[in-house]
């Protein structure tokens, strides 16, 4: 049972003599009960308006001590008025939202200098208008009062505000002319600009041994090192959803938060599940998963399974496709999905693609085994246009 307690106001939350005192009064005029007779209200012979006079007036009275005073809040005029700026008429600009990894371009609906609202951009070919839960909520972040305002420096074990960014700037420079040539670490998020990665790398090259460690709290660092033990690049491919006429997905929530979020991934896979007079037939989807996700809710076959179990459900699929590899033993419900899901990914070579959501080297490497042989590359997986938003290493982060 939760401890929290809410007050309606100071005088509630301390107690005081006053707040007692006007509890006491709280209703102190007379209830309209004529007619009573000493009698209980539903034993009572009082007329019917009487009764709705009584049920309205204790509404009202609860509804009166329950409400807050809102203050008066007097509009003020511009002084100097910015141009082309008309007061309650919105303006719109398009802008981005980069926030945690996610690039999603949006546009932004301003009244009077304040963003109300956020859309996606029609315009772009990457989500053509769609925008996530977290898109939707983040003006919110905007009128956040507890939110950071200045740097913060960590000293004596204590995190301390710094007045301004003047000082912040004097307090670092102060402490790279103290270095006398040792290293830096510049720890970030993920950083796609080319612009900012050129002027942190022109930052590093004064100070030798120095490195830029960037860091991703939702890491997809087993698909980057397994492309790169693969192929021989550490990059993250682009996935095809549409090209695809059978999708196996191994715990990938690709419609929910899974890599780029849903807003390119979900509508790639509708255009492969209208059916239509291009499209006769509609694609199919597996899931392979241990909880249910907003993907598995939407697959045409759902397995589960324990989560120590995907390695060996991706080796088990490799083994069906004719890899020269040992199917493990799984439970027969799910070997039963595998066969069929083989089947279908077997028919269908060239357009099929199989995902997963593990962070395992090993199994992201099993999954590069099996696109490979059903000749994704270059159709439902597209290793020349990479995604930039995940390029965190978690044995970088591990290392410092």
């Amino acid at each position: 049972m939760s401890d929290k307690k809410y007050w309606q106001s100071f005088g509630e939350r301390n107690n005081s003599e006053a707040f007692q005192k006007s509890t006491e009064n709280e209703f102190n005029e007379s209830l309209p009960l004529e007619g009573l007779d000493g009698k209980g209200l539903l034993d009572a012979k009082t007329p019917r308006r009487d009764f709705l006079k009584y049920l309205g007036f204790s509404t009202a009275a609860a509804t009166l001590a329950a409400s807050c005073e809102m203050p008066v809040r007097h509009v003020v005029p511009y002084l100097n008025k910015p141009e082309n700026t008309i007061p309650g008429v919105a303006d719109y600009y398009a802008t981005t939202y980069t926030v945690g990894g996610d690039v999603i371009p949006v546009v932004a609906k301003v009244r009077d200098g304040r963003p109300i609202k956020l859309e996606g951009n029609t315009l772009s070919s990457l989500t053509n208008g769609g925008t996530s839960a977290r898109v939707q909520a983040s003006v919110l972040d905007l009128y956040d009062t507890a939110r950071l305002r200045f740097p913060i420096q960590i000293a004596d074990g204590k995190a301390q505000e710094v007045s301004t960014f003047e000082a912040f700037d004097k307090m670092v420079a102060d402490g790279l002319a103290g270095l006398g040539g040792a290293p830096v670490v510049l720890l970030t998020g993920t950083i796609s600009s080319p612009t900012t990665k050129q002027v942190i790398s022109e930052f590093l090259a004064k100070y030798p041994g120095s490195k830029h460690v960037q860091y991703d709290a939702d890491t997809y660092s087993g698909i980057l090192l397994a492309a790169e033990s693969s192929y021989g690049k550490r990059v993250i491919p682009s996935y095809r959803f549409d090209n695809a006429k059978v999708i196996v997905s191994l715990g990938a929530d690709f419609l929910g938060t899974w890599l780029t979020g849903c807003q390119e991934f979900s509508r790639q896979y509708v255009k492969g599940r209208k059916v239509d007079e291009n499209n006769p037939e509609m694609s199919r989807h597996f899931q392979f998963e241990s909880i249910l996700s907003l993907t598995g809710s939407n697959a045409d076959e759902r397995f589960t399974h324990r989560p120590s179990e995907e390695g060996a459900v991706a080796l088990a699929l490799l083994a069906a496709l004719g890899g020269s590899v040992t199917a493990p033993a799984l439970p027969e419900n799910v070997k039963a999905g595998i066969a069929k899901a083989a089947k279908e990914l077997t028919e269908n070579k060239g357009k099929a693609l199989v995902v997963s959501g593990s962070n395992n080297v090993n199994v992201q490497i099993v999954v590069n085994a099996i696109n490979e042989a059903l000749g994704a590359n270059g159709t439902t997986v597209d290793w020349s246009a990479h995604v930039l938003t995940r390029q965190g290493i978690d044995s970088e982060m591990n290392t410092l």
